[in-house]
């Protein structure tokens, strides 16, 4: 039970600190919310889920067999990753906002979460290295801890976007930038130090 909790944490603490970078699906669901819906966050976060959903099966079916004998060289790929995405955060954090211009019209919220996750780059780069990897480990203690891992995951997308679209929704700024900042650096700090920690479990000798 404490690995799946320890999972699960895991897997919430990592979802943060990639649905708080800005990115086009935080535009659309800023976009998809101006009109007052404060639900537009859950919508697009459960796009944003479907083609994640699609990821681990084919991890879990395809990837994991492929990939075994190369679990080192994913985990140094994917705790390099971390860092690298970790100073990106960090840097991204000084000049990071929640607002943006007047909501435009096309595909609805749920459409919106599917199509900027799978037209950003930074989200494949991301599932190629360190999603990939954190997922593999998870997977190595069972399809359990796997399934946990991306209830984290989801978990946060879905806190995150939702709080963003009340927000917008209610007019109200219940995060400023500056405290937005904040939140990010605290996550780019996260990665790196967790990035250090977790090539050092691959790297040094036990």
């Amino acid at each position: 039970m404490y690995e799946i909790i320890a999972t699960l944490a895991l897997g919430l603490v990592i979802g943060f600190t990639g649905a708080l970078a800005p990115g086009p699906t935080l535009v659309a669901t800023i976009n998809a919310s101006l009109s007052g819906n404060w639900t537009a966050g859950l919508k697009v976060s459960l796009g944003h889920i479907i083609i994640e959903t699609a990821i681990f099966f084919l991890v879990i079916l395809g990837l994991a067999s492929i990939a075994s004998p190369y679990t080192t060289v994913i985990a140094v790929v994917g705790g390099t990753a971390l860092i690298i995405f970790g100073a990106m955060t960090l840097i991204g954090s000084r000049n990071a906002t929640l607002s943006t211009g007047p909501g435009t019209g096309g595909s609805g919220p749920y459409m919106a979460g599917l199509v900027t996750s799978a037209a950003n780059p930074y989200f494949w780069i991301w599932w190629l290295s360190v999603g990939s990897a954190l997922l593999l480990q998870s997977l190595a203690g069972g399809i359990i801890l796997a399934v946990a891992f991306m209830i984290g995951h989801w978990g946060a997308d879905t806190i995150w976007y939702t709080f963003v679209s009340t927000s917008v929704a209610k007019g109200k700024s219940l995060l400023s930038d500056r405290t937005y900042h904040i939140v990010m650096a605290a996550c780019g700090v996260f990665l790196i130090l967790f990035g250090l920690y977790y090539l050092s479990g691959v790297i040094l000798p036990y």
